[in-house]
C-alpha cells in the first residue's frame, strides 16, 4: 500500500479547496464523498440496507437514494446517524482501499484520503499523517451561511452535529489555517506538499512529530 495521509476538516472549512489544491500540484487525492456516493447508488447493497434501516421516505421516485431526506433525518438524530455510519463507512472503506492499491500500481508512493470522519472514526491511528483544515468557529459558521442558504439555526445544527475543530486539531499532523486568503492556503498547501513528497522520497514515511508544526 502506499503511504496514505488523511485531509480532515468541518464543513465549510475549506477541506476541498484544500482537496483541490493537492490534485493541482499532483497528489493523488481519494475522495471519501465520491465513494460515499458510489456505494449507495441503486443496485448496490448499501442502498438497500439504507431503504430497510431508514424506510421508503428517503427513496426517491426514481428508485436512488434522496439524500436531502435522509441529511435532514441524520443530522437530527445521532444515533440514526450512527445506523447509517454503520451500513455505509464498511463499504467505504473496502474501496477506498481498492482504490489506494490501483494508486500505487499507477506509481504513486503516496496518496491523501479526503474524508470528514478521519477522527470521528479514529482512522488516523492507522494512518502515516493528519492534515486538519481548520478557521476560527464563527468564521466557519457564515461561510456555511453564505454558501448553502441555510438558516442560522439549520447552519449551527450542521456545524454542531460534528466533531469540533479544535478536537480534529488536537490530534493533527499538520494543520492548514483557512481563516484568510486564498493565497494563503494555497501557499500552506503547497508547502506541506512539498515537504510531505521529500518526507516520503526520503524516509518512506510521513510523520512529524505534533510540536514540530504546532
Amino acid at each position: 500500500m502506499p503511504v496514505m495521509v488523511g485531509l480532515t476538516g468541518g464543513i465549510a472549512s475549506g477541506k476541498s479547496t484544500a482537496s483541490r489544491m493537492f490534485t493541482e500540484l499532483g497528489a493523488y487525492v481519494i475522495d471519501a464523498d465520491k465513494i460515499a456516493r458510489a456505494v449507495v447508488e441503486p443496485g448496490e447493497p448499501a442502498l438497500d440496507a439504507i431503504r430497510s434501516a431508514f424506510g421508503e421516505e428517503v427513496i426517491a421516485s426514481d428508485g436512488s437514494l434522496d439524500r436531502e431526506r435522509l441529511g435532514q433525518i441524520v443530522f437530527a438524530d445521532p444515533s440514526a446517524r450512527a445506523r447509517l455510519g454503520q451500513i455505509t463507512h464498511p463499504r467505504i472503506a473496502q474501496a477506498m482501499m481498492e482504490e489506494a492499491s490501483a494508486a500505487e500500481e499507477a506509481g504513486h508512493a503516496w496518496v491523501i484520503y479526503d474524508a470528514a470522519l478521519i477522527v470521528e472514526n479514529n482512522l488516523h491511528a492507522g494512518l502515516a499523517a493528519l492534515i486538519v483544515v481548520s478557521l476560527d468557529p464563527e468564521v466557519q459558521l457564515q461561510r456555511l451561511l453564505a454558501r448553502d442558504g441555510f438558516t442560522l439555526e439549520q447552519a449551527r445544527a450542521r456545524v454542531d452535529s460534528q466533531l469540533p475543530l479544535a478536537d480534529k486539531v488536537a490530534v493533527a499532523d499538520y494543520v492548514i489555517d483557512n481563516s484568510g486568503s486564498l493565497e494563503a492556503i494555497e501557499a500552506r498547501v503547497t508547502e506541506l506538499y512539498q515537504k510531505i513528497d521529500a518526507l516520503v522520497a526520503t524516509h518512506g514515511v510521513a510523520k512529524l512529530a505534533q510540536e514540530d508544526e504546532q
